[in-house]
């Protein structure tokens, strides 16, 4: 990062207006059209292009957009600079918007707090959420060794924005929602912090946040750097909403059970997001308490505080008098419901104007806190373990599952999922993760959006997977469209890991097309294994893998090598162990994973995964430490040999990962996080990858 300022617009506050990630890819985007409109871009050659951009796309048609421009640029062979083109892109994003808002809603397939955009249209701070998350990071974060002597933060002021710069306290917050998904050991702590060093931070920060699921396409190291508000709220909001609603699910909380009568599906149940659960858990003891509506949402159905007062009554009848009910005044009733909850140990995050306001954020918490501190479901311990007996391989999801949902989600694509073997069956998803591994591939007018009612649509677009998937060389000789439709797990996850591997390997060449041209066969698995295993010896150590399911890559050591070969500063050796035993695995397995994330690896996998040698995950871990190598500096022959066919030892490696069964069967533990492997195709165009942007200046290993 030192020395990198970015892409500068002269209009401080068209700047501000935008992140550095969305910059460099939109000026990718320009330069790029400049160059096939013969160096220059103009309001006859430009609609094409914008039609394409995020917010525009399905909202408004290219001619639409040729008309609009025509209104700033009546001559259509006016030439358009770059600034311009951002102001008109924002013009039409507002159009979109309002165009969108208008037309009834209901369309979108994104539910979940944690598809939240960071908006480049409206970055006005809302004040009563920066004071409601500043009172929890003071809360959780108030005793740490390190940060005990930065906090409490004062709510008021800009200490907040200040303090993130160094990324110490975001990567603190991440452990605190998930425990364990950051090894402290590979965080920079030191009160001053050199430029490089604050950047690893930031880059560990945003891979970790994409591993607990948060969606953090649109921001970069550099917001980070420059404590850009509302990206830095906007994260911090999801951070803290992963933490309050973990419990929401089966798996946490298996007494949920309770909310749901014996003909639902389980799966449709596991597919339930965290909020329209806590919906659920709210509406369950409404109605027992006799309610008479049905709460749908954390706003407009809460704001006058009486179904609040109704939640209370039901769970803890206690600390609830009548005189909450018969109060008429929202305000003062809200103001009550506050204190009931108190009693209950809820932190006052939010006042009785956040309520009659209906902030929906602060709403959202408020009911995530009163279901942790009691949630009012039964003890019936026979009732819960016979659900679980009936039920363990749907309810604890296999840490393959929790891989792919989050490389997935890592995508950006439109929909947001929560459960892969439910929200995939109507083949909706599977054909937006295509469209962004091969662009082009899908044939969109062909395709149903969600939601889908008949059942031949849903078959329709899991069709168009299969025969797209088998136009792409997949191995899909037991796997027809109706296996999706069904939720066949062992065929759809090894559909998934065919995917994953096909992206993972199309990053990997398209980068060194960038440096040696369309010369040479295409990289493969066993390309992968013999690059690895040539790093380590070129950096003078003697570990070698035989293949991605060595039993020796256990203990770590090997991918600690592999790492403080790529990047010799990023290992601290004095924190490694010898990876003798069980616990030594595991601290090493763990800080791999971090120090991965911190020099710029996109990685999904568990420490488990590298402790049981999980070959599929191990594949992917070096792959994405080769696609960060590649991308640093420019490939030299020596790194992935073009002339000598693979050796018998990596043959039989890619071999292996090739005809392996990909169904993991295997539960997730008790409080563990999931991990990932690389970016969206869509955040890596010929423009970005070449641009002068430092590698993981995104905090993904993506150039843009």
């Amino acid at each position: 990062m030192s020395g990198f300022v970015g892409v500068v617009v002269s209009d401080p506050s068209l700047q501000g207006q935008f992140t550095q990630v969305e910059l460099r890819s939109l000026k990718a985007k320009f330069l790029s059209l400049k160059r096939d409109s013969s160096g220059h871009v103009t309001t006859k050659n430009l609609p094409g292009m914008m039609k394409k951009l995020r917010g525009l796309n399905e909202v408004i048609s290219e001619e639409e957009i040729a008309a609009h421009l025509s209104q700033s640029y009546p001559d259509a062979d006016q030439e358009i600079e770059f600034e311009s083109f951002l102001r008109e892109y924002l013009n039409l994003q507002s159009r979109a918007s309002t165009k969108e808002g208008g037309g009834g809603g209901g369309g979108k397939t994104s539910s979940s707090f944690l598809k939240s955009s960071t908006t480049t249209l409206l970055h006005n701070l809302n004040q009563a959420e920066k004071s409601s998350y500043v009172a929890h990071i003071n809360t959780y974060l108030g005793e740490d060794s390190f940060l005990k002597k930065y906090l409490p933060i004062d709510p008021n002021g800009n200490q907040l924005f200040d303090l993130v710069r160094d990324g110490v306290l975001l990567c603190k917050l991440i452990n605190v929602a998930v425990p364990g998904t950051i090894d402290e050991r590979a965080i920079n702590k030191k009160r001053v912090l050199n430029p490089w060093e604050r950047n690893e931070n930031h880059t560990l920060c945003l891979n970790s946040a994409k591993a607990i699921g948060c969606t953090v396409v649109n921001i970069g190291t550099q917001d980070l750097v420059e404590g850009r508000p509302h990206l830095i709220l906007g994260l911090i909001s999801q951070i803290i909403k992963i933490q309050l609603l973990a419990d929401l699910n089966l798996k946490k909380t298996p007494q949920l059970v309770e909310l749901f009568d014996d003909s639902k599906d389980i799966d449709e149940v596991l597919s339930l997001s965290p909020e329209k659960m806590l919906l659920r858990w709210m509406n369950h003891h409404l109605k027992k308490a006799g309610y008479k509506k049905t709460v749908s949402n954390f706003s407009t159905d809460v704001k006058d505080g009486e179904a609040y007062a109704y939640l209370l009554k039901a769970l803890a009848p206690e600390h609830s008098p009548e005189t909450t009910l018969e109060t008429k005044d929202p305000s003062e009733r809200a103001k009550l419901v506050l204190e009931q909850a108190e009693k209950l140990d809820c932190k006052r995050y939010l006042t009785p104007k956040d309520i009659t306001e209906g902030s929906a954020n602060l709403n959202l918490a408020f009911v995530a806190q009163i279901f942790q501190h009691r949630n009012g479901l039964t003890t019936d311990t026979k009732q819960v373990t016979l659900t679980q007996t009936a039920s363990r391989d749907d309810v604890l999801l296999s840490r393959e599952e929790r891989a792919f949902r989050m490389w997935i989600n890592s995508l950006g694509v439109d929909s947001y999922v929560n459960n892969v073997f439910e929200d995939i069956r109507n083949g909706w998803v599977l054909l937006e993760v295509l469209d962004k591994v091969s662009p082009g591939s899908v044939i969109w007018k062909l395709a149903s959006k969600p939601p889908i009612k008949l059942p031949f649509r849903k078959l329709e677009n899991c069709n168009q997977v299969i025969k797209i998937g088998k136009e792409l060389k997949f191995s899909l000789v037991n796997l027809a469209g109706n296996d999706i439709v069904q939720g066949n797990k062992k065929l759809i996850v090894a559909l998934l890991w065919q995917l994953m591997r096909f992206n993972m390997l199309q990053l990997l060449n398209r980068l060194r097309s960038h440096s040696q041209g369309s010369q040479g066969k295409e990289i493969t698995d066993a390309d992968i294994l013999k690059w690895a295993n040539s790093k380590v010896k070129t950096s003078g150590r003697t570990s070698q893998m035989e293949s991605f399911k060595d039993k020796s890559l256990s203990n770590g050591l090997f991918f600690l090598e592999l790492l403080s070969a790529v990047q010799p500063r990023v290992v601290n050796w004095k924190v490694v162990t010898k990876g003798e035993d069980d616990e030594e695995k595991k601290l090493n397995a763990t800080y791999i994973i971090s120090v991965a994330r911190k020099i710029g690896c996109s990685v999904f996998l568990l420490p488990e995964d590298i402790i049981e040698v999980n070959q599929k995950m191990i594949l992917t871990l070096t792959a994405s430490i080769m696609y960060w190598s590649l991308q640093k500096q420019p490939q030299s022959q020596s790194e992935v040999s073009e002339q000598s066919e693979p050796s018998s030892m990596a043959s039989d490696a890619a071999s292996d990962i090739a005809s392996e069964d990909a169904a993991s069967t295997t539960a997730a533990s008790e409080g563990e996080e999931v991990n990932s492997l690389s970016d969206s195709m869509s955040n890596l165009t010929t423009d970005d990858a070449t641009s002068n942007a430092p590698p993981a200046e995104n905090g993904n290993g993506v150039a843009g």
